[in-house]
């Protein structure tokens, strides 16, 4: 992840939220990546096995733990109910602890819900050509993309990205119940009952061979198409 040494003074008012599962080796350095940008950085670690709540912690990130895995739905509403619970907290970003995300994608996104005064903004990373799923997986999201749309009125390009930025009043909406993948479904449903404005933005997903190793494309493929058939 770049940085840009013209890049604007810290943003006190963002929070960034980041779900922790066993990303030990690579969430430290997420995390020293966005502080230069963003003040505000939540963890929660949800029952993580090699030490990722420490190095999250040693790193500078506010840290919450499950003291078992309850599901990245549930990590995402722990994290989204402490930000909002300091009054200074104005938009939240949610943000991957493996790297697949880019901060300057989150500055882009965090302008436009100010600039066009919009509640919601949704990265997509199929608005433009610059990341490459793999066809296996591009498949499972096109239909995760058609099934969420189905279910839930909204008309999203991109309806599995955890890189989404939420104005506070679209925030103390949510209230996730449902875990694993089912919850990206779950929270663009809540989003869309708001009846709040929302638009979605061109971003790049890095599929770094990190998450090739650890086989993250092909598992949360399955992880998907499970969560489709049986919520």
């Amino acid at each position: 992840m770049s940085e840009n040494t013209n890049d604007p003074a810290p943003d006190a008012a963002a929070w960034i939220v980041i779900p922790l599962y066993n990303e030990a080796t690579v969430v430290g350095d997420v995390i020293a990546s966005l502080l230069p940008h963003f003040p505000h950085i939540v963890c929660v670690d949800d029952g993580s096995s090699d030490g990722s709540a420490e190095v999250a912690a040693a790193a500078g990130a506010h840290l919450v733990q499950h003291p078992i895995n309850l599901g990245q739905g549930a990590a995402l509403q722990t994290g989204i109910e402490y930000a909002l619970a300091h009054s200074a907290c104005e938009y939240i970003v949610t943000f991957d602890a493996d790297g697949q995300h880019r901060i300057e994608d989150a500055l882009e996104m965090l302008a436009v819900a100010r600039d066009d005064d919009v509640a919601v903004v949704f990265g997509s990373r199929f608005l433009d050509n610059r990341t490459n799923p793999g066809w296996v997986k591009k498949v499972v999201l096109k239909t995760a993309i058609w099934v969420t749309n189905l279910t839930t009125g909204m008309k999203l390009t991109d309806a599995h990205n955890g890189l989404r930025v939420i104005r506070r009043d679209a925030a103390e909406l949510i209230d996730l119940k449902q875990d694993r993948m089912a919850h990206a479904t779950e929270i663009v449903l809540e989003l869309g009952r708001t009846g709040l404005p929302w638009t979605e933005h061109p971003v790049e997903l890095l599929y770094t061979d990190y998450s090739k190793g650890k086989g993250q494309s092909v598992l949360n493929s399955v992880n998907i198409l499970v969560d489709l058939v049986v919520r």
